[in-house]
Order: C-alpha cells, then structure tokens, then sequence
C-alpha cells in the first residue's frame, strides 16, 4: 500500500493536477475569506466553510478522476495486479495519496484562522468543527468518485460522473420539500450532505454524522476493490 500511494502522490506533482487543484482550493478559501471575514470585519468563519461545502463537491472529482481510469486506459492496472498487493492495498493507497492532496487544499482554511488570530479572537472550537467536517466530506466523496473512476477508462467520464453526483447530492435538500411521501422525504434527508455537514459549520460534531461520512468512504472504497477483484478474473 505504501508503494502505491508514494507513486500516487508523485504522479499528482509530476503533472498540473496536484498544483491546479491545490491552487483553486486556495483562491476560493481567500476569496471567501476576504469577502465574508475581512471585508465585514468578523472573527466568524461559518459562512466561508458553508461556501466551501460547495466548491469542495465540485473540485473533488477533477482530483479523483485519474486514480483508476488512467491505470485502466494504460494498461497498467495489469501489472498492479499481478504485484504482490492485495486489491484493498492498492485502493487504500490510491485513496489516501488523494486524501492526502486534499487535506493541502484545505489547509487554506487553518491558515486563514490563523491570519484571523492575529487580529481578532476567532471561535477555535467552531473553526475546529468545520475543519473535520471538510475531512470527513472530503473523504467521502473521494471514495465516491474514485469509485466512479474505476467503471471507466475515460478520466472525462469519470469527472463527469462526479459532477453529476455531486449536483445530485446538492439537490437532495431541495427533493425533500418536491416528494410527498413521507418515506422519500425520510430518505432524501438521511442521504442529504448539505444536512449533515451543517452541523460542523456551527461547531456541532454530532457521531451520527461522523459515521455516516466514515460509513460512505469505507463502503465506496469496499466497491471499488471489488472492481478491482472482478477485472481480475474477467
């Protein structure tokens, strides 16, 4: 596992792609950050994490996209394989070299607070609660993507299929006042990550939520072994 996520790492800083998504994070973060904390004069750092929930749906999947579809277009998944890992190895290490990149991106975040610091006297606690809510978001929507990247060969799809499950997962919320059965309605605002990841926002870390982020990611992780093992033998 360990070989795999130090040749996955490399491979994001030896193209644009680690540097790109690094440097996107960082521009919305400042952004944000100049427009809701500096320009209004507040030490409260809750509505930039509530944009960021946002932008993280929509870059993580230009992150993830080349995880497994590159191996499979290159063939070189052929030869992970074959190597002496077994396929939940190379999943975990493909998953956290990604996790990895991701967690730099987000740092933004703390540097920001930490900015804020010098000036002000920030809320540690509820900046804490957001931080490991963008973690454990992040970590469960890599999961998902990286899924999606290991059904395609086409690192277009991939990302495409991202997209399409991240804006599914931000019109979840607006499905629970469109349904009328109350079962659906139930259902919508179980799988709704806007719900769960609000509470992080105010300081909040409710375990049922922390489960259910860590229940995602493992259970996408788990599926994409099992492609894994299913290419295999086929």
């Amino acid at each position: 596992m360990t070989a795999v996520f130090k040749r996955e790492v490399r491979a994001y800083f030896q193209s644009p792609l680690g540097y790109v998504f690094i440097a996107v994070m960082y521009f919305f973060t400042a952004y944000y950050f100049f427009t809701y904390n500096l320009y209004n004069n507040t030490t409260d750092m809750s509505a930039l994490f509530n944009q960021l929930f946002s932008v993280v749906l929509f870059l993580v999947p230009i992150l993830t996209m080349r995880l497994m579809s590159e191996d499979k277009r290159a063939r070189t998944d052929q030869l992970l394989l074959t190597a002496p890992v077994s396929r939940i190895g190379i999943v975990l290490g493909k998953y956290f070299s990604a996790l990895c990149v991701y967690l730099v991106a987000i740092s933004a975040s703390l540097l920001m607070a930490v900015v804020l610091s010098v000036y002000g006297t920030p809320d540690w606690p509820v900046i804490i609660g957001n931080i490991i809510g963008l973690i454990l978001l992040g970590a469960a929507l890599i999961a998902i993507c990286m899924f999606l990247s290991s059904i395609t060969e086409s690192q277009v799809i991939a990302a495409v299929s991202g997209f399409a499950v991240s804006l599914f997962l931000v019109l979840v919320d607006a499905l629970i006042y469109v349904v009328t059965g109350e079962l659906f309605q139930k259902i919508f605002s179980y799988m709704s990550f806007n719900g769960r990841y609000n509470g992080f926002t105010i300081g909040i870390i409710d375990f049922s939520n922390v489960l259910f982020f860590l229940s995602i990611a493992a259970m996408f992780v788990l599926l994409t072994a099992a492609v894994l093992e299913k290419r295999r033998w086929s």
